[in-house]
């Protein structure tokens, strides 16, 4: 099997799908930073609540997964309108995707295009056109895909925030942030697993130093009275707190689960373009509405969480803004993650230690050296990693030189039949 080459006329298509892919990483990594300030900003408002002593996690996670809700109205306008103003509905299907009727093994064959048919041989030719598109991996996802996609996402994020936001109460701040700090090794071994990672000593590097930066930072806050305000009286908190490990599991659980959720998304999604990211998060917050609160109920009962409504009304501005920013943050970030890499968005949510250092200084909370230290650790592993994605893959990684995954190579478009060695086409 070989490939037709380009006209020497015409501009290479693989030059343009490089210069696409680097405008998407950059813009990427953009959103990225916007996230970091806005994740950053809610760091600062919940730790707020929790010292007012409203200690909810379950309801904060709840509530700020409930509101991916508001994402199905402008999917529900545009079919309101589509269905009021826009073409029959039969035209209107082929207008937005004709699903192919032929199902490719995606495994074993690359995405192929058809050629036109003035370039069309003669059974004797050497190579004959494919007899229609076949380029099954990058269809965009029909609204039932989407919403299975959706629920499976739902349970690995809400687990993922929840846990942490328990970890947070029920353990130490140091230890909770240095094994949630992680989820970058995690991220990257569960990456190569679904080979959407490549495995390199650059990214091994960059993710020890980005881990030691957190644990810099992790010790110099904590202290041994570092344990967080009692959530209850509970015979199972009380046997929480005399096995400490209990905190500590759910903030290792924690980062397993980020990294099973941000690797799943970019094994299913791939691409952004293939699906509606309105849709998605909307389906993502309507489960969690109707599924999720069973689990508030058993951690009610059994007196690890008790319900209660926010008396205080600083703790319902921030319930309510965390919920704005939950609503804004988390879609720019799968988005910044499909333009990028899971390790990428991984490694650059540290970001928000050196982003806090600066918030600590203009709040006359000057940081210690070692923070600074350790923030300056976080910031260099990102930009290592961020330029060692950005490469080219042309070599495979410590595991295995045939890595498939490359997103910046272009794909073979035709495919030649009857042949053992490259033709030119004008060859009889």
């Amino acid at each position: 099997m070989t490939t037709v080459s380009e006209p020497s006329g015409e501009p290479s298509e693989g030059v343009s799908s490089t210069n696409t892919n680097t405008k998407n990483y950059i813009v990427g990594l953009g959103l990225l930073l916007v996230v970091v300030l806005l994740w950053t900003g809610s760091s600062f408002l919940t730790q707020d609540m929790y010292d007012d002593g409203y200690q909810k996690p379950f309801l904060i996670t709840y509530t700020n997964t409930a509101s991916f809700v508001f994402y199905l109205l402008p999917y529900i306008a545009r079919r309101l309108w589509a269905d009021r103003w826009g073409p029959p509905k039969s035209a209107r299907s082929n207008i937005i995707y004709q699903p192919l009727e032929q199902e490719l093994d995606v495994d074993t064959e690359p995405a192929v295009m058809r050629l036109p048919n003035t370039l069309a041989h003669d059974s004797s030719d050497s190579f004959q056109v494919e007899p229609y598109p076949v380029n099954q991996v990058d269809r965009p996802l029909t609204m039932e895909e989407t919403a299975k996609m959706a629920l499976g996402f739902c349970f690995l994020w809400f687990i993922a925030n929840w846990a942490l936001n328990a970890a947070l109460a029920y353990t130490s701040v140091a230890s909770s942030t240095v094994l949630s700090g992680m989820s970058g090794m995690f991220t990257l071994a569960v990456g190569r697993i679904f080979r959407v990672e490549t495995l390199t000593v650059v990214k091994i590097g960059a993710v020890l130093t980005a881990f030691i930066g957190v644990i810099l930072v992790a010790v110099s806050d904590g202290s041994p009275n570092d344990q967080p305000d009692a959530m209850g009286s509970s015979i199972f908190y009380k046997a929480a707190h005399s096995l400490p490990v209990l905190g500590d599991f759910l903030a290792l659980m924690s980062a397993v689960f980020y990294a099973l959720y941000v690797v799943f998304l970019k094994v299913q999604i791939r691409e952004e373009s293939r699906i509606d990211m309105q849709l998605f998060f909307g389906f993502v917050g309507l489960f969690n509405i109707f599924l999720s609160w069973p689990m508030g109920v058993i951690l009610h009962l059994v007196g690890m969480e008790r319900f209660e409504i926010p008396r205080t009304h600083n703790a319902i501005v921030i319930i309510v803004l965390n919920m704005f920013i939950t609503l804004s943050s988390d879609y720019l970030y799968v988005v910044a993650m499909l333009k990028t890499t899971p390790l990428v968005v991984t490694v650059g949510l540290g970001l928000t230690i050196p982003v806090a250092v600066i918030g600590d200084f203009f709040l006359g909370k000057p940081a210690a050296t070692q923070v600074l230290a350790g923030a300056l650790l976080v910031l260099i592993a990102f930009i290592v990693v961020g330029i060692e994605n950005s490469k080219p893959r042309e070599r495979g990684d410590l595991l295995t030189e045939d890595f498939v995954d490359d997103a910046h190579a272009p794909q073979s478009r035709v495919h030649l039949e009857h042949e053992d060695s490259p033709q030119s086409p004008n060859e009889g």
